[in-house]
């Protein structure tokens, strides 16, 4: 069942990465949890592959704009990986991974910053095992978990919920009902959690005793 509430990501999205480092600090209050999503922004109906700048002048305003976001936030200086972009099959594979034995945020984290803090391509297995490691998972366990087709399924799976939620691109949040995108929208999904009603809580009905 998709989440009711959901920030969607893919690790190969410099614009992922900067909500990713927001994101923890945005929602730490939110009324109900945000649930982090790995999804394939490849299959997303208008997902950027960053590989369609028109040219070499067009590539550069991008990256100087990612670079001066980064440092409005006050996170590490962004370097670019050699390649950019990437190939993020593998490592969407392992955050899914990781999703299902509840390492997420932190594998994710660590994949983003192995990427742009560090400079190193997630499409190298290496970069992806340093994540890994940071955050406890077994090597021989993610090398399994990325060749396994069940995780590639439970990924698509994944894409295909995000897309009939309404999700275009990444990153996207899914708050009350509606999909915010882009990296300056966290703050907008927080005032829609935070405007929604709630559910009424449940109450527990207990069983009346009548005198004989």
């Amino acid at each position: 069942m998709p989440a009711r509430s959901a920030f969607y990501f893919d690790l190969a999205s410099p614009l992922a990465y900067l909500a990713a480092e927001q994101a923890l600090a945005v929602f730490a209050n939110a009324p109900e949890p945000v649930e982090w999503v790995p999804v394939s922004a490849a299959a997303l109906p208008g997902g950027e592959t960053f590989e369609a700048h028109r040219c070499e002048t067009e590539q550069d305003v991008f990256r100087e704009e990612v670079e001066r976001r980064a440092r409005q936030l006050g996170l590490q200086p962004l370097r670019w990986p050699d390649p950019f972009p990437f190939d993020s099959a593998v490592a969407m594979r392992v955050a899914t991974y990781a999703k299902s034995i509840g390492r997420t945020v932190p594998f994710a984290q660590a994949a983003f910053r192995q990427a742009f803090a560090g400079g190193r391509s997630l499409a190298d297995e290496d970069s992806v095992l340093i994540a890994a490691a940071a955050c406890e998972m077994h090597p021989a366990a993610v090398q399994r978990a990325a060749s396994m087709r069940g995780v590639a399924e439970q990924l698509e799976k994944a894409t295909e919920e995000a897309v009939g939620a309404g999700v275009r691109d990444v990153p996207a949040v899914l708050a009350a009902g509606r999909v915010l995108h882009g990296e300056r929208a966290l703050a907008d999904a927080l005032a829609a959690l935070r405007a929604a009603p709630r559910p009424p809580a449940e109450t527990e009905t207990l069983p009346i005793h009548r005198s004989p």
